[in-house]
């Protein structure tokens, strides 16, 4: 995740020290239900589309910014899938810095194509289905295999089963 000043702001003030920052993380699928993963170039390895919320700024507007920064694909924001945190939400940076991200999950239709990923966190873009999914090293890939457990990856979603 690129440090947004707000968050930079913070960092100099409490160090490395744990960090619980608000986010919102896309599910993206394609016609056969795969989910679009984000291989990031920061050492988090594959992710969903994923980032901070900006003060000011809503859940729904984050995830838009979000998917067209990291993607290049403009969508909109159908549902929130599920909300998620807690002490399995943690991580820390190759930096040192520690985060604990409270986690706004969205479901997200691809309305257009604006070009390619337009910050530098993204190598490669892929879907996978459930089988075939990267072992998670990242939170925001645990939320990713949630949403496959809890769901199957189906765009038909009816109900949260026991998400919380």
């Amino acid at each position: 995740m690129t440090m947004s000043n707000y968050i930079r702001d913070l960092r100099e003030k409490i160090g490395d020290d744990l960090l619980l920052i608000p986010c919102v993380a896309a599910v993206i699928t394609d016609a056969d239900g795969k989910i679009l993963l984000q291989e990031k170039s920061g050492g988090e390895a594959w992710s969903l589309p994923a980032g901070a919320i900006e003060p000011g700024e809503s859940p729904q507007q984050a995830v838009i910014r979000e998917v067209l920064e990291e993607t290049g694909l403009q969508v909109s924001a159908d549902k929130i899938l599920g909300v998620f945190g807690g002490a399995e939400f943690r991580y820390q940076y190759p930096n040192k810095h520690k985060v604990e991200y409270t986690v706004v999950l969205f479901r997200c239709q691809v309305i257009g194509v604006s070009g390619p990923p337009q910050d530098s966190e993204t190598v490669s873009l892929a879907y996978f289905s459930k089988q075939d999914m990267p072992p998670p090293p990242c939170v925001r890939l645990v939320v990713a295999s949630k949403f496959y457990l809890n769901f199957g990856g189906s765009n038909g979603i009816t109900s949260f089963g026991s998400i919380y």
